[in-house]
């Protein structure tokens, strides 16, 4: 009986297979898309409906960029017209909002709290190395080229017009000329901008700038090796990188300048070349000029270094025209770079900054040359100590944010430029803004046009 039972199951198994395809969704069950990477499904998904079918969600980003495009256009026609009304120039307590003075050279401390209108083409001329972005987005938000008057930043250049000038009074309390300077100071704070609206000054003055406006360059990217004759490490891209943005704006200054230095430059290895067979020196001819110099580093991968080197020692000769060396993202020669150097076969060694050759020329501050440098805390290098080495003790000063009647100018100029709602501008909304903010440039701008 047993084994009726078991023949008569066995029949039935065989004459009817079981099938599991209804169970197993398609794309389990076909064997071909088992080894093929997942994929998600585009469209809306089916458990949430389209409130809105006249717009496709694929386009609903390309929706958001018209639309703000489109109020830009607006604003933007909007603020020519205003242009007619010189009513709208007005800056807290009936005082001007623009300044009247035709230079960085001619604002006094009675312009202070106004607004100092530039023309990008001079700007782009005169920071030839290029502008800093705190200043682009400034300029892009308001949509005017113009920059707040500050004290603190008329204290920094009346300091180093005392050195040139000691005839020239500062109105710093306690004023002290400094000829190394650092600037500190909290996020977007406007140091950076100080510092191009100094190099903008000095060289309207007439005077050879090395300015920096990206120091942690000088430590990340391209080639780097050691130099076994300098114990330290070459980096020949950046090096190339540093003379031709020397030479973008000093061109006429240094075909004036003769070289006094005339030792033989070594050369180091070349990006991606190796070293140079048959010479390991070039020459330096009594004839030659600074831009003859720069020239020989930029035609010649293996000597970039060497020449970037010889230039800072050319520089602290220079007697005919005031020199400034001026560097942003200073604190980012206080740290380590992006290198490493082989230890074992499972290890590496962190090279600090001041071991580039580059850096190490550039970074002290020990010496009689006019040099500024200012903090980046954007570029989050790391808490440094207080008394940095290579600095002077008493060259770093703290640069404030905003001040109440600053933030008082800045937030008048945002209304002019059409970034506040006019119905909702109030003495009480803007400095709930300002504390806010704690007097950050970057996050008022970013909070006005919340004004309600």
């Amino acid at each position: 009986m047993l084994r009726s039972i078991l023949r008569t199951a066995a029949t039935a198994v065989k004459s009817h297979p079981t099938t599991f395809d209804i169970l197993i969704p398609a794309a389990i069950s076909a064997p071909s898309k088992l080894s093929s990477s997942r994929t998600f499904a585009k469209g809306p998904h089916p458990n949430k409906p389209n409130f809105r079918p006249d717009i496709k969600p694929d386009n609903a980003a390309t929706g958001a960029k018209g639309a703000e495009s489109l109020n830009k256009d607006l604003r933007a026609r909007a603020l020519k017209e205003d242009e007619k009304d010189e009513s709208l120039n007005i800056g807290p307590y009936g005082r001007p909002l623009f300044t009247s003075a035709a230079s960085i050279s001619q604002l006094t401390k009675k312009d202070t709290y106004t607004y100092m209108k530039f023309r990008r083409e001079e700007l782009e001329s005169l920071l030839a190395e290029g502008l800093p972005i705190g200043m682009l987005k400034e300029f892009g938000d308001s949509m005017r080229d113009a920059l707040l008057i500050r004290q603190s930043f008329l204290d920094l250049r009346d300091n180093f017009r005392s050195i040139v000038d000691p005839t020239v009074q500062s109105n710093a309390k306690g004023h002290k000329a400094r000829k190394q300077v650092v600037l500190d100071g909290p996020v977007s704070s406007g140091k950076s901008i100080a510092l191009a609206m100094l190099v903008h000054w000095a060289r309207d003055e007439g005077w050879l700038v090395l300015y920096v406006p990206k120091g942690r360059e000088w430590t990340h990217g391209g080639f780097f090796y050691k130099n076994p004759k300098t114990g330290l490490w070459d980096t020949p891209v950046q090096a190339a990188n540093i003379l031709q943005d020397f030479l973008k704006y000093n061109k006429d200054h240094l075909q004036k300048l003769p070289c006094k230095i005339f030792e033989p430059i070594p050369l180091g290895e070349g990006a991606g070349v190796g070293w140079m067979k048959g010479a390991d020196v070039v020459q330096i001819p009594e004839d030659y000029t600074l831009l003859d110099l720069v020239q020989v580093g930029l035609s010649s991968t293996h000597a970039a270094v060497g020449v970037v080197v010889r230039l800072r020692e050319e520089l602290s000769l220079v007697k005919d025209v005031p020199v400034l060396i001026a560097v942003d993202q200073y604190n980012s020669w206080f740290t380590f770079s992006e290198y490493e150097e082989p230890v074992t076969v499972r290890s590496c060694r962190p090279i600090h900054a001041k071991e580039l050759a580059t850096v190490n020329a550039f970074r002290s501050m020990i010496h009689d040359n006019m040099m500024v440098g200012a903090f980046s805390h954007s570029t989050a290098v790391g808490k440094l100590r207080k008394d940095l080495p290579d600095v002077p003790a008493d060259a770093r000063i703290n640069f404030p944010r905003y001040s109440v009647d600053e933030a008082a100018a800045v937030c008048h100029y945002y209304l002019r430029q059409r970034l506040i709602q006019r119905e909702a501008f109030t003495e009480e909304n803007w400095k709930k803004i300002y504390y806010l903010s704690h007097g950050n440039g970057a996050e008022m701008r970013w909070l006005v046009p919340f004004m309600r």
